[in-house]
């Protein structure tokens, strides 16, 4: 039997601290990152979003940055300060306001809604499909709670979903109206067939047949991703081995990491952070 959460919350700034805790105990789960790229294929099937990873993101040279980045920001937001989180969303809004191209805007609220929901779609999706709701049904509130990426991000809360069932309605709606088109094929592959991580492999491989498995069929038809009766049998045989030993581990071990993990997205973004103040210091030099 699982118990109780053991990611203890950080001590509010100021004021009443927001509960996140379902957020935490979904984003605690390791099994939740199967969905990454099911998260970042939805993401880049919006014909903007992938024309702006095209345009400003250092993908192609840089394949795990990306990555990394989105996951410092979830974990901080998610298992930080609220003062972490707020400067988070204030660098983060600072890069976006950069973000501009025809058409599209880093800072387009329906763009932000867009991406974080495909983040919580991803999140639920495994937890729910894959691993068996393992804490019970916590969909309605992970999604109330994790409107808060969102808000960090300064989207309006009023364009976001509110509620689970309007966050089913608008995710069945986005994905049946969305084109990939040639720059998101282009991005797919980048990130599936990445030429800077070829010493991973055996890891690419497990990626792309998880990933291609995992996407909703419109869009994984779209990407010309390909897929059969046979593989998606193959796919969910082997998640469900996995599930069956992964939730024979208790929740309190599979989460030990969360610490460590929360340290080094610390560092990292300090890291970024003294490299960008040393590039604008030499840009005014």
């Amino acid at each position: 039997m699982d118990r109780p959460d053991p990611v203890a919350p950080p001590p509010p700034a100021s004021g009443p601290a927001r509960d996140l805790s379902v957020l935490r105990r979904v984003a605690a789960e390791p099994a939740v990152m199967l969905g990454a790229g099911r998260a970042l294929l939805l993401q880049v099937a919006h014909p903007k979003v992938a024309q702006g990873v095209a345009d400003h993101s250092d993908l192609r040279h840089r394949p795990l940055d990306r990555l990394l980045g989105t996951l410092d920001f979830l974990t901080i937001v998610a298992f930080g300060t609220d003062e972490e989180a707020e400067r988070m969303g204030r660098t983060i809004r600072r890069v976006h306001e950069r973000i501009t191209g025809p058409g599209y805007s880093g800072n387009d609220p329906d763009l932000q809604v867009w991406v974080n929901a495909t983040l919580i779609d991803a999140a639920l999706y495994v937890y729910e499909h894959v691993l068996g709701s393992p804490s019970g049904d916590l969909a309605a509130e992970y999604i109330d709670q994790a409107r808060h990426v969102a808000d960090v991000l300064g989207c309006p809360p009023g364009a976001q979903p509110a509620d689970i069932a309007a966050f089913r309605r608008y995710m069945d709606e986005m994905v049946s109206s969305l084109e990939v088109t040639d720059t998101g094929r282009e991005v797919m592959r980048a990130v599936l067939w990445s030429r800077k991580l070829r010493w991973m492999a055996p890891a690419l491989w497990a990626n792309r047949f998880v990933t291609a498995g995992l996407l909703p069929e419109p869009i994984r038809e779209q990407y010309g991703l390909p897929w059969s009766d046979r593989k998606d049998r193959a796919l969910w045989t082997l998640l469900r081995v996995h599930t069956f030993f992964y939730r024979r581990v208790p929740r309190r071990l599979r989460q030990a990491g969360i610490p460590v993990m929360l340290w080094s997205s610390r560092r990292r973004v300090a890291k970024r952070a003294r490299q960008y103040a040393a590039q604008r210091t030499a840009a005014h030099a």
